[in-house]
């Protein structure tokens, strides 16, 4: 039987936490750079633990009035430093809940920059190796984050979007052109059965583009994310495919 873990991006002071929490198999707790605070991560934690939701941190640029989408906020020791202290403090307020960071994935764009930067996923990747728990690494696969996720010895979790589009050579179509995020929940549902299924997406010229994934993230700063999630969840259900998180198999 195939198997896919849900993830979503949780903590970032959305209104459908809750709810996919009751859906999703693994989360990624905001850890305060690009938003988030203790009691934030200490309700998100208490909720997941309660839901059996896999709990992983979310750090990013700290860089809250941009909410970590400023490409090339904060590079080098400073952001080694923020980035140290974003993980820890979750893994401490999980650690006092009972539970253990399972994973860690970067936020916005400090993903994104370091898919292609090297120092930038180093860095990514050495803070994750450092912090308690062996967490694994979230990325999208065949990128500068798994190349630091192999040379640090961490376990790689490689991750695919169910409602973003792709270009022939498996990146992501960029958010400020047209059709870069598919709207129509069909079209979410059946890339997710495709993905899970077959590793493949179809490119927006229409081209099949094979994309590894061992997880599947729900964007849940959008209106509808618990409709969306429960709907994909559903449909690979109903296609066999287990949703469960990628630590627990």
């Amino acid at each position: 039987m195939a198997s896919i873990d849900l993830n979503a991006d949780l903590g970032e002071g959305d209104a459908y936490d809750e709810d996919l929490l009751q859906i999703v198999s693994s989360c990624n707790v905001a850890c305060g750079g690009h938003a988030g605070d203790a009691d934030s991560m200490t309700g998100t934690v208490r909720s997941a633990i309660a839901n059996g939701v896999a709990v992983g941190a979310h750090p990013g640029y700290p860089d809250r009035e941009g909410f970590g989408r400023r490409s090339g906020f904060m590079k080098g020791g400073e952001l080694y430093d923020s980035l140290t202290t974003q993980v820890s403090e979750l893994a401490d307020i999980a650690a006092h809940l009972g539970a253990r960071l399972t994973h860690v994935k970067p936020h916005g764009a400090l993903y994104n920059d370091a898919i292609g930067d090297r120092e930038l996923a180093d860095i990514i990747a050495r803070v994750t190796a450092e912090a308690p728990g062996s967490p694994a690494f979230v990325g999208m696969a065949n990128t500068e984050l798994e190349f630091a996720a192999r040379d640090h010895g961490l376990a790689f979790i490689a991750e695919a979007f169910v409602d973003r589009a792709y270009e022939p050579d498996g990146t992501l179509v960029p958010r400020s052109e047209p059709g870069a995020v598919h709207e129509a929940l069909s079209v979410a549902t059946t890339q997710a059965v495709r993905l899970a299924e077959a590793g493949q997406a179809t490119a927006r010229n229409g081209e099949a583009v094979s994309v590894r994934a061992d997880t599947l993230c729900i964007h849940g700063d959008t209106p509808g994310a618990a409709e969306k999630a429960r709907a994909v969840r559903d449909v690979l259900e109903s296609h066999g495919v287990d949703v469960r998180a990628h630590t627990m198999r």
